[in-house]
């Protein structure tokens, strides 16, 4: 509901105007932005793209004994130390520090293999700037930016739609709904805003399904609905279940000890004992039932499970995690736009109950159609009309072997 409201508040202006108007509203035109304002804008709201903060590396290492059970080994090793069984204060310390650093270098290479990820995955965008309809990487995109999208693509940004024809959006992504949107160009009703339904907006990750639009980008980045989700997500921190359980352990076990060093130290002071004598059996009996080698154990284990996913090309970035990741046993994917250049190309044609076969590969101009293995030529009745359908019911162009 808070979410909700927000994007009400967001969008309530640049929605309920007309389409005409909307070019004004972000000082652009139809004819797209020119080469010395999108400089400018680009200074000013930085890449289209949303990045993951990475924590300092001295944060990172003191993030690893954020932990119960390391704060109870800490506090072991304290004690030990003033009784002066030194050896023990060395091998809990050493624990403590190889717990710590085997988890610092686990979660340093994720976070490397994720952002060298994030730079593979980049996608295209076609844009129409200084009136030439042209195709850029899409983080290159600016507030403004008039952009030419159709099915099968992903919304770069935040766009109000100025042209649609049956577009319809997939916006699960955002509002959990299965059923595509229709959306259209039309300026909203102060009823339309209030239930929620921006059908002027397409919004920055989802879905188009079906047909085309045109539309001005309203916003890029970390401003778009998922980047300012993304920001919040990373304020969160969520515990597995795992480090639930520990936690409750080491609750468990520290209660348990204190109750019983007290019991053990009142009992010998009315026995008449010395109070260091009773203190350092306090405090011995106090630090035996501590597992010392757990949180190691612990470490090594989630470690080894993160190296299995690793060689199956499942990146996880915090060891705990992994947890989760290894109950999972189906996984969705949608391979549209993903990590290709979303194209597809014909290898069949199937007209008048005659299967052709069709050479070339992408937007490769040269190929042949062939029939049974022998290049036809003259063009059939039926394939010619399948050719002629094909040609006029898409609106692309191919410059330098790549579509427009």
């Amino acid at each position: 509901m808070q979410h909700m409201i927000m994007l009400m508040t967001r969008w309530k202006n640049i929605s309920e105007i007309r389409t005409e108007e909307v070019p004004d509203e972000l000082e652009t035109s139809v004819n797209g932005l020119k080469e010395a304002e999108i400089r400018k804008r680009l200074n000013i709201h930085g890449p289209n793209e949303i990045l993951f903060k990475r924590p300092m590396a001295l944060l990172r290492f003191l993030k690893q004994f954020q932990s119960l059970l390391v704060y109870v080994l800490l506090m072991v090793a304290i004690f030990t130390a003033v009784i002066g069984e030194w050896i023990d204060t060395v091998v809990i310390a050493r624990v403590v520090i190889l717990n710590s650093t085997v988890g610092f270098i686990q979660e340093g290479k994720a976070s490397e293999a994720i952002e060298a990820l994030q730079k593979f995955t980049w996608s295209e965008s076609a844009v129409i700037r200084d009136g030439e309809k042209i195709r850029i990487p899409s983080r290159l995109l600016v507030p403004g930016d008039i952009i030419i999208t159709g099915g099968g693509e992903r919304s770069p940004a935040d766009i109000r739609i100025l042209e649609s024809k049956n577009l319809l959006v997939d916006e699960s992504a955002l509002t959990e709904e299965s059923v595509p949107v229709e959306k259209d160009s039309d300026p909203l009703t102060d009823e339309d805003i209030e239930r929620g339904e921006f059908r002027n907006i397409l919004f920055s990750g989802t879905l188009i399904m079906k047909e085309r639009g045109m539309g001005a980008v309203i916003s890029t980045g970390p401003e778009t609905e998922p980047g300012r989700i993304a920001e919040t997500v990373q304020k969160v921190e969520v515990k597995t279940p795992l480090l639930k359980k520990i936690d409750e352990f080491s609750r468990t076990i520290t209660i348990t000890v204190i109750i019983l060093a007290t019991l053990n130290f009142t009992a010998a002071l009315i026995f008449g004992y010395e109070t260091v004598f009773s203190f350092l059996t306090s405090t011995s009996l106090a630090v035996a039932p501590i597992p010392e080698g757990l949180p190691a154990v612990l470490t090594v284990t989630l470690a080894l499970a993160v190296r299995a996913m690793a060689e199956r090309n499942a990146i996880v970035r915090n060891l705990p995690s992994v947890e989760t990741r290894g109950s999972v046993t189906v996984i969705c994917s949608d391979k549209t736009g993903t990590l290709t250049r979303n194209e597809m190309t014909v290898k069949c044609i199937y007209a008048g109950g005659v299967f052709y076969e069709v050479e070339g590969t992408g937007y490769d101009q040269e190929g042949k159609i062939k029939r049974k293995g022998v290049e036809i030529t003259e063009n059939p009745g039926p394939l010619e009309d399948i050719l002629t359908c094909a040609l006029n019911f898409n609106n692309a162009s191919v410059e330098g072997g790549a579509s427009r």
